[in-house]
């Protein structure tokens, strides 16, 4: 089979590659994503790979279906990226459900540290050999509470490493999971209970139209003032505006941000030499209390061959047997896993 493989990277191509060889599947490299301009390069593919900031809209799923493209494989998790409604019955979608949630949800903490203990600033001082410490003063984990938004694999992992660390945990989830609640330091409460209690906010869950802008206005002025958000999974979680308004106005006290609602045409890339023409993004950085990665919680080694390995089976199963056990379809207003039927 031949597949056109999207938004390539040096680190995909390294990790695809030692599965593609061992089990016979050809893959094409286009460094350019997926969208309307792009979509003629899957013309004679039996296939396409895709990642979070390729566009499939209505008009690509056509394009390729007229292509007799078969399967579109996501390598990945999220599927917000892809007219879920409009592929039902055109394209199978695959996607990948867990590559490492460890990876995840151990940035989210990494980036946490660095920001209530100002290790970035400290860092930056120390390379021009100022050893002060005025102005690095920051906060004990231990005791203070968190707000977990979302408890899947991801979050449960996250809500472990908080334990670690002496915190309480305030949990939501749309589905609760059990298992997870122990009576004493994590218990599931609703929405605004969590806003209202919680010292940091760490957003685990998936992007949909009841999730898009959870954090907005309305959010922020429910919460602590001195509030530190966390962003880990999807840019659209929260209101970039709102947010920035909360930090300026003192509500918010600090932002880590590894996703951006309008992060496509921007993250992954060296922009360095380009003047930023995205005002809300170039003033959410120049914050002195916001950290910024691109989209960089999931790059690990582990992470990276586990989504190789998973989209490189899924592809194999999908082909020899014509099903796949991490299909998604639309059904009854939803998308679902195929399998076993759940909602996300």
């Amino acid at each position: 089979m031949r597949i056109a493989f999207f938004d390539t990277k040096p680190y995909d191509k390294d990790a695809f590659e030692i599965f593609s060889e061992k089990r016979g599947i050809e893959f094409k490299y286009f460094e350019t994503k997926l969208n309307l301009d792009t979509v003629e390069l899957a013309h004679g593919f039996d296939g396409v790979c895709v990642f979070v900031n390729d566009d499939i809209n209505d008009k690509v799923i056509d394009k390729l279906c007229e292509m007799e493209v078969k399967v579109l494989a996501l390598r990945c998790a999220g599927f917000n990226n892809v007219d879920m409604k409009h592929a039902f019955g055109r394209i199978h979608v695959l996607r990948v459900p867990a590559y490492s949630p460890y990876a995840v949800a151990e940035h989210a903490m990494a980036m946490l540290l660095t920001s209530i203990r100002r290790i970035h600033k400290a860092y930056i001082r120390s390379r021009d050999f100022n050893f002060s410490l005025s102005g690095l003063t920051g906060f004990d984990l231990y005791g203070k509470t968190v707000g977990v938004i979302g408890t899947g694999r991801i979050g449960k992992v996250f809500i472990n490493i908080c334990r670690g660390f002496g915190m309480k945990v305030l949990a939501y989830d749309k589905n609760p999971k059990e298992g997870i609640e122990d009576g004493e330091s994590i218990r599931y409460v609703s929405l605004d209970e969590l806003f209202s209690n919680s010292d940091i906010i760490s957003l685990h869950c998936p992007l949909s139209e009841d999730t898009k802008h959870l954090i907005n206005s309305a959010a922020i002025a429910k919460c602590k003032r001195g509030v530190v958000i966390i962003n880990t999974s999807r840019g659209a979680l929260v209101d970039a505006e709102a947010l920035l308004s909360g930090i300026k106005s003192r509500q918010v006290g600090a932002a880590c941000l590894d996703v951006y609602e309008e992060e496509s045409d921007l993250f992954f890339e060296d922009n360095s030499g380009h003047i930023m023409e995205d005002d809300t993004l170039a003033r959410l950085i120049s914050m002195p209390n916001v950290i910024v990665t691109s989209h960089q919680a999931f790059l690990t080694k582990e992470a990276l061959n586990n989504i190789a390995e998973t989209t490189v089976d899924n592809l194999l199963s999908f082909f020899s047997k014509g099903e796949c056990e991490n299909e998604l379809c639309y059904r009854g207003g939803e998308t679902k896993d195929c399998k076993t039927g759940k909602c996300f």
